[in-house]
Formats: C-alpha cells, sequence, structure tokens
C-alpha cells in the first residue's frame, strides 16, 4: 500500500507538454489501428480512489503486479502524440505531433529509464521517464524530468492488472488541486498506448488530455 500526500508542493508535470507542435502528414500505414487507439478508450474504467484521514491517496497494487510490467517497453520506439490544446477550459480542440523514445532496464529489472525526445518545437525537447519497482508493496512509481525543469516531478503510483495499468498522484494544475491518472494500455505489445487524464473532483469525473501510441522501431 502506498499513501500519496495531499496536494504535492513539487512543481508539477504539466508545463513540459504545453509545446509547440506540427502537424503531422502523411503517417505510413501502420495505419488505422494507430488512429483508433489515440482516441481514449471510454471502455476501460478508471479505478475508484480512496484517500484516507489526511487526503492522500490510498493506492494498492493488483495481485497480478509484477516488476516485468514494464519489460515490454525495453527497446526503440516512435510516437504518435495527440493533446488537448488546453486542459480542464472544455477544449475539445486536439493537436498531433511525433517524438521518439528510447527505454533499457536498470536495477536488475527493478527500475527502468526512457530518453524521450521531440523537436516539435522547432528546437531539441529532451525527457527521462523513471520507473522504480518496490518488491515489499509491488507498487510502481513513475517519476519524469525535462530539460526545461532539470528537476524530478513526483511520482504516480500505481500498477498493472489483466495488461492496463493505473498511476496516480495528487498535484495542481495552474492553482487548482487535481488528481492526475497515467495509463498504459499494452493489451497489444506492438501498439502500447499512453494516456494522461486530470480529475478536479476526487476522481468523478475525468478529461483525458494526453495520449500517445508506439511503434517499434528496433
Amino acid at each position: 500500500m502506498h499513501h500519496i500526500p495531499a496536494f504535492p508542493s513539487a512543481a508539477p508535470r504539466f508545463g513540459v507538454w504545453f509545446i509547440l507542435v506540427i502537424a503531422i502528414a502523411g503517417y505510413p500505414d501502420a495505419g488505422l489501428a494507430q488512429d483508433r487507439a489515440l482516441t481514449p478508450d471510454s471502455s476501460i474504467a478508471i479505478p475508484p480512489l480512496q484517500s484516507d484521514s489526511s487526503g492522500a491517496l490510498v493506492i494498492r497494487a493488483s495481485s497480478t503486479s509484477s516488476q516485468h510490467d514494464f519489460d515490454y517497453l525495453v527497446g526503440t520506439w516512435k510516437l504518435r502524440n495527440r493533446k488537448l490544446t488546453s486542459r480542464l477550459t472544455h477544449s475539445t480542440e486536439w493537436v498531433s505531433f511525433e517524438s521518439h523514445v528510447e527505454m533499457h532496464q536498470i536495477l536488475n529489472g527493478l527500475g527502468n529509464i526512457d530518453k524521450y525526445t521531440d523537436q516539435a518545437s522547432g528546437k531539441p525537447y529532451e525527457g527521462v521517464a523513471l520507473r522504480l519497482f518496490n518488491p515489499a508493496t509491488r507498487l510502481w512509481s513513475i517519476y519524469w524530468a525535462d530539460s526545461n525543469s532539470g528537476s524530478l516531478d513526483p511520482p504516480v503510483v500505481g500498477s498493472f492488472e489483466k495488461k492496463i495499468g493505473h498511476f496516480f498522484a495528487r498535484d495542481t494544475y495552474r492553482g487548482r488541486p487535481i488528481i492526475v491518472v497515467f495509463r498504459w494500455d499494452v493489451r497489444n505489445p506492438s501498439l502500447p498506448v499512453w494516456s494522461q487524464a486530470f480529475s478536479t473532483d476526487e476522481g468523478k469525473t475525468w478529461e483525458w488530455n494526453s495520449i500517445n501510441v508506439s511503434e517499434r522501431v528496433h
């Protein structure tokens, strides 16, 4: 079990995503499957949330949670991304761009790290995701840092169940307290899908704002 403190004071992970993007034309036909994957899957329920008396999220690992849950991601990937142009404003306008990720394992398989790069803003942008598995709690913690801030964001914490992973954190967005969820959908390990949503009402409703689908390069 893991308790995520209510409203951490560290800077949120959101500024990194607000970049100028370029329109994408002429994707090769990795086609319809990827296009469908770039729409949040409403058939997948986000697990209900629990908080303790201090407001900290209470996160419990699934019965199948394992240090091998991210093994599929080892290697080099090309990503197709979509994100909302404006978050928590009822926007329905999405923009698209490409990026790349290289991932390798660390700590004898108890962790992994990937390097994210894109040129969407017209200059090099780089991010790092650090994922650590706690054998005692069987929970994953996912940290993010980028070339804009140079510091690690508070982690999202969670686990996989039936090839769907949900990872949560409390944070703030433009002064508003929110809960963040990362979702990894690896039912098709050849086209893993990552997505992010925010909730401003303790998980009663969610707004999906970022999604990407990965295609293996090698």
